[in-house]
């Protein structure tokens, strides 16, 4: 498979406290990838990184070959990366279709003066973005809800919203700042199912999240954080039976019994 983003030895510190910690993986264009870790170990701080929210210490980011470090946030969107936020940031007296059509902004072309005098080709673009954001909206199961306020969605709703504005850019890679997060088991099904769909549009998903059972079944590879490095990658088989991510997640003495089970189930055998 192709990279479509390749992190190379990524570092972030914060007043000597090292967020990221020299952390290199891959992202296969045309899969899912996830990201996890416990609570406090970077993952968000390198989602930041990849957005370009805060600027990188040390190391590359490479997006489709080309090093992205130096480029500020709007112009990586413009090559195609989009996210959403673990906390929900829409404009909450925006409708649903005008939330999903902000989302486009980096794509238009009609200069500024253009906009404001209302001339044709700013008309134009305003038409095209409109019938982009309800087909996007329409795909995440909203489309019924254009017109509605969009802080008067429900919780779940409002994470589709946020999803839907993400594919009006037309991304390449989206990242997901814990998209279930909050959700019943029925809406995390549902999201599940969503973001297969996305991916078979041809979208890249890198995505964090502390559901694991969401997580496993949906991702083809992970990478596992704590304390800001790397400590495994792989197939989900593989993490779930990491004994470094084992310890990271339930001690070092829970990881030397479950060791010791297997150990002796091996025997058996």
């Amino acid at each position: 498979m192709t990279a479509l983003l390749e992190v190379s030895r990524a570092s972030k510190q914060y007043r000597g406290l090292a967020a990221v910690d020299d952390v290199s993986f891959t992202v296969e264009a045309g899969r899912v990838h996830g990201l996890i870790g416990p609570n406090g170990a970077g993952k968000t701080t390198l989602f930041n990184l990849i957005s370009g929210l805060v600027p990188l210490d040390e190391g590359n980011i490479l997006f489709e070959g080309r090093d992205i470090a130096p480029l500020p946030i709007h112009a990586r969107a413009g090559l195609g990366i989009a996210r959403t936020f673990q906390n929900i940031r829409i404009f909450e007296d925006m409708t649903v279709l005008e939330t999903v059509a902000a989302g486009a902004h980096a794509r238009l072309s009609a200069p500024f003066w253009h906009c404001l005098l209302g001339l044709p080709r700013s008309r134009a673009e305003e038409r095209r973005v409109a019938a982009e954001a309800l087909e996007a909206l329409e795909f995440v199961g909203l489309a019924d809800r254009a017109q509605t306020r969009a802080g008067d969605l429900a919780y779940g709703e409002q994470r589709r919203l946020e999803i839907a504005r993400g594919l009006a850019s037309r991304p390449r890679l989206l990242l997901l700042d814990e998209p279930a997060a909050g959700m019943n088991p029925h809406e995390t099904a549902d999201l599940a199912c969503l973001l297969r769909r996305v991916c078979e549009r041809g979208v890249t998903l890198l995505l964090v999240e502390h559901d694991m059972g969401f997580i496993m079944t949906l991702c083809c590879r992970l990478t596992v954080l704590n304390f800001g490095r790397r400590i495994a990658c792989g197939t989900p088989q593989e993490v779930r039976t990491n004994p470094a991510v084992i310890e990271a997640y339930l001690g070092t003495k829970a990881a030397a019994r479950l060791a010791a089970r297997a150990g002796r189930e091996e025997g058996w055998q």
